[in-house]
């Protein structure tokens, strides 16, 4: 095993970019592992435009690429390996990554966390030209267009509800026949003219050539299959962050998300979170970055209090 790192970032995506562009100004030479497929959610994104600076739409895998290029220029190095495991129990830290352990007197984990999918035969391949997980996101795009959400729960609600102040109609398929949301978010989705709920529904493929034009679905009681006319698919059937090589080294929340405290610090102290992965709530690029931000000066400042 090589000498340690003074930080081993673990997370390609808006988070770990941003402590990586931190953590190499402030002289630490960080190692960024940032997985066989780097960029987070932004790489499922087509055109970005809520992210502050960019007065055009920019791609999301472009985006993500000048992320990296900028933290390259200070001097991160990049290994586009998964990270398979830490060892959080004796100084310093190793990450193993291809089966290979690296050493760091100090990790920051910025490993996101992935979208649901319903796993349809075309959701792949619309991904980012119709299908989409993020209402905050792409929902711009589909500005007086009727759009289809799939999901009951408050993060389908809060996606429909978000998206009826863009498009013209949205439809929600639902394959229960009651949402499993609090009541206050179902009510306000439940009462709003321009939603539709079809109950008992699940959605079979995502039809269209180049760009969704439609979706398949099936009502679960009558067996009956329908086809309707759309310019979008939301999956919005919920998040699970990216922690299970995380379990019995860093302390997680109920719902599987990393526990910190004083800001980015986890239950160990010299191992730091940031983004998706500890925040459940806001799911953004620009807190994500924000995120990865206060994670690189944390690190530096904790960093500094072991020189001394």
């Amino acid at each position: 095993m090589s000498d340690p790192r003074n930080v081993i970032i673990i997370g390609g995506g808006p988070a770990g970019l941003t402590a990586a562009i931190y953590a190499s100004r402030a002289q630490l030479q960080p190692l960024v592992i940032a997985g066989t497929i780097p960029g987070g959610q932004l790489m499922l994104t087509s055109h970005v435009e809520n992210f502050p600076g960019f007065d055009e739409p920019i791609l999301g895998p472009e985006l993500m690429e000048r992320w990296r290029k900028q933290a390259m220029r200070y001097g991160a190095e990049f290994l586009d390996e998964d990270a398979t495991a830490i060892s959080a129990t004796e100084r310093p830290f190793t990450v193993t990554a291809a089966g290979t352990p690296y050493a760091a007197r100090a990790i920051i984990v910025a490993t996101g966390a992935s979208a649901k999918w319903l796993g349809l035969p075309n959701e792949q391949k619309f991904m980012g030209k119709g299908v989409h997980t993020c209402a905050q996101c792409d929902g711009f795009a589909y500005k007086n267009k009727e759009v289809v959400v799939v999901g009951g729960g408050d993060t389908a609600m809060e996606e429909t509800l978000t998206l009826a102040k863009i498009a013209s109609h949205i439809t929600i398929l639902h394959r229960r026949g009651e949402f499993r949301a609090s009541k206050i978010m179902a009510d306000r989705v439940l009462q709003h003219p321009n939603i539709r709920v079809l109950w008992n529904t699940v959605v079979e493929d995502v039809l269209g050539d180049t760009r969704v034009t439609g979706v398949r679905a099936r009502n679960t009681e009558t067996h009956e299959s329908i086809e309707l006319t759309t310019s979008a698919l939301f999956v919005a059937i919920g998040y699970a962050p990216n922690t299970g090589f995380l379990r019995d080294q860093l302390a997680l929340r109920p719902n599987g998300y990393l526990e910190v405290q004083q800001h980015t610090r986890t239950s160990v102290e010299g191992i730091f979170a940031a983004g998706d992965v500890e925040d459940a709530h806001y799911r953004q690029a620009v807190t994500a970055a924000a995120g990865g931000c206060m994670a690189a000066i944390d690190a530096e400042r904790w960093l500094a209090t072991q020189e001394n």
